[in-house]
């Protein structure tokens, strides 16, 4: 099979894996390099079927060992499989590279053989990229769970981002959908990761030269509806992710109905790109807005209300938290009211050491004051409606863009309107 077919079929079993970002590193070019993945240097862009565009985009092999009922590339599905070399990786990314068509190389893979098989061809392909061509650009790849500690090591020696990939939120749904997987062997690799950077770190701290360990960070993705787990379980998990490995990144993906079984959902379902949009939504708050996930959702409320965003879903179910005034309320509360984001938080802490702060003020610092009036006061005035019901309160959320906003002439007015 040539390579252009191969790179066809492996670059499109690859479109389903969303943790494809390109930040956070800083490796620089050296001399008689190629290439930066300085942070400025790399950007991306996302096509309509889910590809990234500025990164070539490919998984190693779609051949796999794994029977996952969810996914393209299990073992018992019918399709056409191949597998690179490690030389032809190598040569699409320089060859693409030059030409300007990407900036960075993303590398996943099936598991071909053994985990330890795949990742060592894994470990040559970067190996190769920065010893012997000297490519400095952006390198993302995914470590195997299961493989040999010292191929994963290896491989972060020469990344600028490594992920290992969870997919399902509980050990439950590993049993379900991808019983030859384990909680453990997936956990393994990222404790992994997590402290050998620390360790890097550490020992740069101490003035010693140390080789960079994914300077990038690590992340992971999970998938959303393909089994019946609460929100609450998968933002839970989030903020564990986050807190024990200090992941740069967790990523949602909606299932996508490729295949049939009978433990998913009918194939001919949407994938629910609401309820990822929720999640990211969520991850967004725990990350800056200093929520926890059991804030967020409870075991009374442990999914979130497709209608609204997670924040104004909060504040309506903790209406006695407010109405809060803008010219002495913490910055952390601030950050709590619908209409209210960091910067927008950060300018009216600054604006009201110079004075108090007035409805008007509010305008122009940017505040979105048709969500927040419902939720603060300027000065002892509130300026919301003064029956603080929910199900009201929820009702002005919904149709801020249209309330107390003077509505246009239609040029299409029946004879009847103008003459009463």
């Amino acid at each position: 099979m040539d390579v252009m077919r191969k790179l066809e079929i492996l670059s499109n079993s690859a479109k389903y894996d969303a943790s494809c970002s390109s930040s956070g590193s800083n490796r620089k070019n050296t001399k008689g390099g190629i290439g930066n993945a300085a942070s400025s240097g790399i950007c991306h862009s996302w096509s309509q079927d889910g590809r990234c565009i500025s990164l070539l985009k490919i998984l190693y092999t779609n051949k796999c060992i794994y029977d996952c009922k969810y996914c393209i590339n299990r073992a018992s599905n019918d399709l056409e499989r191949t597998s690179f070399t490690p030389k032809e990786v190598v040569d699409l990314t320089m060859n693409f590279y030059r030409r300007n068509y990407i900036e960075g190389l993303f590398l996943s893979s099936g598991v071909e053989r053994s985990p330890d098989y795949t990742m060592e061809n894994l470990v040559k392909i970067v190996k190769d990229l920065r010893l012997i061509h000297k490519f400095n650009g952006y390198i993302h790849v995914k470590a195997i769970p299961g493989a040999d500690p010292k191929f994963i090591y290896e491989a972060g020696l020469y990344a600028d981002r490594m992920s290992v990939n969870i997919e399902l939120p509980s050990e439950r749904s590993l049993k379900l959908l991808a019983p030859q997987k384990s909680k453990d062997a997936i956990l393994k690799p990222m404790g992994l990761i997590t402290q050998s950077i620390i360790e890097s770190t550490e020992y740069k701290k101490k003035g010693f030269k140390s080789p960079k360990f994914t300077p990038g960070g690590q992340s992971t993705q999970i998938m959303v509806g393909a089994t019946n787990e609460s929100d609450l379980s998968v933002i839970s998990l989030t903020e564990g992710l986050y807190n024990t490995f200090g992941l740069k990144r967790v990523y949602y993906s909606a299932y996508v109905p490729v295949v049939s079984h009978i433990n998913l959902p009918a194939i001919q379902t949407t994938p629910p790109l609401l309820k990822e949009h929720r999640m990211y939504q969520a991850d967004w708050l725990l990350r800056y807005y200093g929520f926890k996930a059991n804030e967020l959702l409870d075991k009374q409320n442990p999914n979130f209300d497709i209608d609204l965003d997670p924040k104004a879903f909060w504040a309506l179910n903790n209406l006695d938290k407010f109405p809060v005034e803008v010219n002495n309320a913490p910055y952390e509360t601030l950050l709590r009211v619908p209409g209210i984001g960091v910067t927008s938080a950060l300018r009216i802490i600054r604006a009201r050491r110079l004075c108090n702060l007035s409805y008007d003020n509010l305008k122009k610092i940017g505040i979105v004051l048709k969500r927040a009036r419902y939720f603060l006061t300027c000065s002892g005035k509130f300026y919301g409606d003064k029956d603080m019901e929910r199900e009201r309160l929820k009702n002005y959320l919904l149709d801020y863009e249209s309330f107390d906003k003077p509505e246009q002439l239609s040029l299409f007015i029946q004879r009847s309107d103008l003459f009463g």
